[in-house]
């Protein structure tokens, strides 16, 4: 029987974003299950390292750590941001719940308030993700102008520091983590998905506990959005079909159209009046320069639930094939190990 006294311990990274997303998980679990949270700040491999994302294969570097606290039996639960999960669910753990998403687009932070169309012949953006630098060097060359995507490390406060001291004239940052550390306010532009589709489950948190802790993983099921599941589930289908990791140049968003009512069994979320008949994919592979893109959509009817995992997980495998039909293998440059 479960000690209601004893604190459930979530485990974080320590950044001031992992920080915040965790407190307010930890928040939401509170008022579900009665039962005090407390925060286990665990230091990962991608925190400690000064390598680039591409250089040290990306995929998992800021998760392998609190998945082994959590094997181990030191945390309950982790909260991981959903991009950064590798694709690969491993047996002993379960992805309890993905919250609602929040917005899963990029935003530009700019010198002097300017957008991406203002920006100076040759102005130097910052990035650390070789999915944005291939997408904003495509749309500069659209646009007929030149710009130099650089990389760059470090926290959301060291990334717009490059711009206030002026070392760079933009940056490009998830929109989900300035709104999360109240920074979403020096955005200069979203960018819409029509001109850089965001990373595969951006946007979305990840819950994430042992399989044998099945009266936890019950409870976290609570905090469950079956919309964001259902999105992110074929986003990342594709990605994994590409055989690409989460730092390969590779973009997808899924959108949910709402037109009908359709109910979840999971005991998450039931947002009737915002039911959805139709998935719309859309994905981007292409290399860093932006000058070759592979883009394709599709469109799938929604299943009677929301649920059947089998139809999105089918959705993103399709639209990869066709993908690499069409030479996306040749475009990415990363694969996963």
């Amino acid at each position: 029987m479960t000690d209601r006294t004893t604190p459930l311990r979530l485990g974080t990274r320590r950044s001031k974003l992992a920080m915040a997303q965790s407190g307010q998980i930890a928040e939401a679990v509170r008022e579900l299950t009665g039962r005090a949270v407390e925060l286990v700040e665990i230091t990962t491999y991608g925190d400690t390292s000064r390598e680039h994302l591409a250089q040290i294969g990306g995929t998992g570097v800021f998760v392998s750590a609190l998945r082994d606290a959590l094997l181990a039996g030191d945390i309950d639960f982790a909260v991981h941001s959903l991009k950064d999960l590798p694709t690969a669910q491993p047996e002993e753990l379960t992805l309890a719940a993905v919250p609602e998403r929040e917005d899963p687009r990029d935003a530009l932070i700019a010198a002097g308030g300017l957008t991406f169309a203002q920006l100076p012949e040759g102005a130097r953006i910052g990035t650390g993700s070789p999915r944005r630098m291939a997408q904003l060097n495509a749309w500069a060359r659209t646009l007929g102008k030149r710009i130099e995507t650089v990389p760059v490390r470090g926290n959301i406060d060291t990334r717009i520091g490059f711009v206030a001291n002026g070392e760079l004239d933009a940056v490009v940052l998830a929109a989900a983590g300035l709104t999360r550390i109240g920074r979403i306010s020096e955005a200069t532009q979203l960018l819409s998905p029509d001109m850089v589709l965001p990373a595969p489950g951006q946007g979305a948190l990840a819950i994430e506990c042992a399989a044998t802790n099945v009266q936890l993983a019950a409870q976290l099921a609570g905090l469950d959005d079956p919309y964001t599941r259902a999105a992110v589930t074929a986003e990342r289908s594709l990605l994994a079909a590409l055989e690409a990791g989460c730092s390969a140049p590779v973009g997808a968003l899924a959108d949910l159209s709402p037109s009908s009512r359709l109910r979840s069994s999971t005991g998450g979320p039931k947002r009737d009046e915002q039911a959805v008949t139709e998935l719309h994919l859309r994905a981007v592979v292409g290399t860093t320069d932006g000058s070759t893109l592979v883009q394709l959509s599709t469109t799938g009817h929604v299943p009677a639930s929301l649920d059947d995992d089998a139809t999105w997980l089918t959705m993103g495998r399709e639209l990869a094939a066709e993908m690499l039909a069409k030479g996306a293998a040749g475009l990415m440059g990363e694969r996963a190990l």
